[in-house]
């Protein structure tokens, strides 16, 4: 049986459940997550999608993406994908949510209610084949340079959501900062 997707109204309610297939031919707005895994060094860690994936294959993404089964939390499907895909178990905090649509040449079209999770993990992942070529560690000032330089090279999600990915990683730091040196009030991203 094909994978289902939540479908979801813009404010990220669930309305139903779709194949994936057809909720891409259709463009309908549906759940979706994006997991972001920094090193101690607070480099980011890109996957090069596998070939054979049914969209975007071939680009360098964010550690990992996918989307939740019907009646299944967005964090508890981020942790379980990231180590189905990557190989790497770590805890994820939510960062923020963003809704973003493009088409694809195939025709295929991306409209995800996409909830962006951080997590922290320094060892080397395992991939799984089917999920992912390659990867690396990148420095996020490298990467943005590089996004804007050669955009065909990259996801479009992992393009539109990169300002606000490194904008809410500072707003962490100054947070834990803040608390470290006595502050009462935390930084919620």
């Amino acid at each position: 049986m094909e994978d289902q997707v939540i479908l979801v109204d813009e404010h990220d309610n669930k309305v139903g459940f779709a194949g994936k297939m057809a909720a891409h031919q259709r463009g309908a707005l549906h759940r979706a997550i994006s997991i972001f895994v920094f090193d101690s060094h607070g480099r980011l860690m890109l996957q090069r999608r596998a070939a054979a994936k049914y969209h975007s294959g071939g680009l360098w993404s964010n550690t990992c993406c996918s989307h939740p089964r019907p009646n299944e939390e967005s964090a508890d499907a981020a942790r379980r994908r990231l180590r189905e895909e990557m190989g790497v178990d770590c805890e994820l905090k939510k960062a923020f949510s963003f809704v973003y649509r493009t088409k694809f040449g195939s025709g295929l079209i991306e409209h995800e209610f996409d909830h962006v999770f951080f997590g922290n993990h320094d060892d080397r992942p395992v991939l799984n084949p089917d999920e992912a070529d390659d990867w690396k560690w990148v420095d996020l000032t490298e990467l943005t340079v590089d996004v804007r330089k050669r955009p065909e090279t990259y996801s479009f999600w992992l393009a539109a959501c990169l300002d606000r990915v490194i904008s809410c990683r500072s707003l962490n730091r100054a947070g834990a900062a803040a608390q470290k040196i006595g502050s009462t009030s935390t930084l919620m991203a």
